[in-house]
């Protein structure tokens, strides 16, 4: 009777020892599976694309603001429509009163070589009276047309000065502007100035790169 007692025993500690070990294999291997599954999750993140400025570059290029509104500054939107809409707007006055007083001049000129007055009802009304002095209504079309030619160019300008402002932010994103200055003295030797004495350091941004500005002996 002792011999199964302790037989039986024998088998139920073997029994618990297979079974601990079974554990003990099975454990490592969860614990790399939750392994693998937090790299796989930090694999699977997508990693943050670093700003570009051709890309603000190009966008300003095709479309006024885009490249402003990729570098998130939303507040230069509306002054480059501003400028470009004032530009704009100039150039549409400057053609209107262009193709009136050219018109006006063609009547006047005709008038005044006897060809009669056909079409002198059809001139705007503030240019009637000067039909009677084309050499005036003609100084006045050149006028405006060297105006029209010139809001052309101050147009293209304002375009250009988006794309060079929407490139200068892009490349200014990524600028450490850190407000993290620190100021010490530090006595001691100084190998910038070659003496001993007290140098004032200041240090800038999160780097702390450290500049000696100056030392006293």
């Amino acid at each position: 009777m002792n011999l199964k007692v302790i037989f039986f025993f024998l088998c139920c500690s073997l029994t618990a020892a297979k079974i601990n070990a079974q554990q003990k294999n099975v454990l490592p291997d969860t614990s790399v599976n939750h392994k693998s599954d937090k790299v796989e999750k930090t694999d699977s993140v997508v990693k943050k694309q670093p700003h570009s400025p051709r890309k603000a570059t190009i966008r300003s290029a095709i479309i006024p603001g885009w490249g402003q509104i990729y570098n998130k500054k939303y507040w230069k939107v509306p002054l480059v429509y501003g400028a470009l809409g004032t530009t704009a707007g100039i150039f549409a006055y400057n053609i209107k009163w262009y193709n009136r007083t050219r018109y006006a001049y063609k009547i006047a000129y005709q008038i005044q070589q006897g060809g009669g007055s056909a079409g002198q009802e059809t001139v705007y009304k503030d240019l009637v009276p000067l039909l009677d002095k084309p050499e005036a209504l003609k100084q006045y079309r050149n006028e405006f047309r060297q105006n029209v030619d010139y809001s052309v160019l101050i147009f293209l300008l304002a375009w250009g000065l988006n794309v060079v402002d929407a490139t200068v932010d892009g490349h200014l994103k990524d600028f450490d502007v850190s407000e993290d200055l620190t100021l010490r003295i530090n006595p001691g030797y100084s190998p910038m100035a070659n003496t001993t004495g007290l140098s004032f350091i200041v240090s800038i941004g999160k780097n702390k790169s450290s500049k000696n500005l100056t030392s006293l002996r």
